[in-house]
């Protein structure tokens, strides 16, 4: 169902673009590399031997990558719509 000047499937198609472009900037971060740290580059405790072997080049122990993770970090968004209320911004 399409409304006012769009044509079917737009809405749809909005959508499927967002996801594919959220997907390839998470496909763009760079993953660790190199040489595990035996601790935490943040709060110097001991990174366990498991995640050291899961997670090669792995800087943070899980509490200090979950607090990172965890930080809410804006970024510019594309505005797919262009609908008048947010050109007022």
């Amino acid at each position: 169902m399409a409304g006012g000047w769009a044509r079917d499937g737009a809405v749809s198609e909005q959508i499927e673009a967002s996801i594919s472009d959220e997907l390839k900037r998470m496909q763009a971060r760079k993953a660790p590399v190199g040489e595990s740290l035996t601790h935490c580059a943040d709060c110097d405790e001991e990174i366990p031997q498991a995640r050291r072997d899961a997670i090669p080049g792995v800087k943070l122990c899980i509490d200090c990558q979950q607090d990172r993770d965890s930080t809410y970090k804006a970024r510019g968004g594309i505005n797919r719509r262009g609908s008048k209320d947010s050109q007022l911004k």
